[in-house]
């Protein structure tokens, strides 16, 4: 599993996030959820090595992720990020491609454009493979970058994998948020250690095992469903008045 514990994160005097300690469990999917500002995509970036924690320690299979070279992590662990511009005039074929990377030695081959279609297919966007990126509209891009770490973490060996996805649905229509997060329920399921940060409480609610609540940088809730999205802790952590949480439980 992956272990982050006693993470504190600053800048310029600032506390992103501090003493967060929690884990993530293959086979179990994660929702991160909490206001604005809470810390959600910082906590995400230190538990995936894109950034560096002030203080605490990250491990992953019992080895600090700081360890672990740069494509052995990549064929490990996948991170759909809340925006990844890209102005070049890739087609969505070539933008799948680039997750099979750490996969490959020298040019993909036959069974990495399969990956990379079967990738495509599982995401609704199989048609759009010819097409260049940055003529798709913001909820197609998002599901081809989808694609991308889907086809990245896919492995013949039975190994831990780990998916961190950041806002995964806030472009998608109704139809592609829910299949969105129902491939991301059957990786969990297929024994894919997966972690989502979620603005949707219902959606939380429907999908994941277990919840992380953040508010103003520090953990206040960590557990299943029914012991951390209860009326107390989303009336606490996001300032609901109690005649309003109708509306969101």
């Amino acid at each position: 599993m992956l272990e982050a514990s006693n993470i504190t994160v600053k800048v310029q005097g600032k506390t992103l996030l501090s003493d967060v300690s929690m884990q993530v469990k293959p086979g179990e999917m994660l929702a991160l959820l909490g206001p604005n500002g809470a810390g959600k995509s910082t906590l995400l970036a230190v538990l995936t090595g894109a950034r560096k924690a002030s203080e605490g320690l990250v491990m992953l299979e019992g080895r600090k992720l700081t360890e672990y070279p740069a494509k052995a992590l990549a064929k490990r662990r996948a991170v759909l990020s809340q925006s990844i511009p890209i102005q070049f005039p890739f087609t969505v074929m070539e933008i799948v491609l680039m997750g099979r990377s750490p996969h490959i030695a020298s040019s993909e081959g036959r069974d990495d454009i399969e990956i990379a279609e079967k990738a495509l297919a599982e995401v609704d966007a199989l048609g759009l493979k010819e097409r260049l990126f940055p003529s798709l509209s913001g909820g197609e891009q998002q599901r081809v970058q989808l694609a991308r770490v889907l086809a990245q973490i896919w492995q013949k060996q039975d190994a831990p994998r780990y998916l961190f996805l950041d806002e995964p649905t806030s472009a998608m229509d109704l139809k592609h948020q829910l299949s969105t997060l129902d491939k991301a329920r059957a990786l969990a399921d297929e024994g894919v250690a997966v972690c989502a940060i979620l603005h949707d409480i219902s959606l939380a609610k429907h999908y994941a095992d277990r919840v992380v609540l953040l508010k103003e940088g520090r953990k206040v809730a960590d557990g299943t469903v029914k012991q951390t999205l209860t009326s107390a802790t989303i009336t606490d952590v996001y300032d609901i008045p109690a005649e309003r949480l109708k509306l969101v439980v």
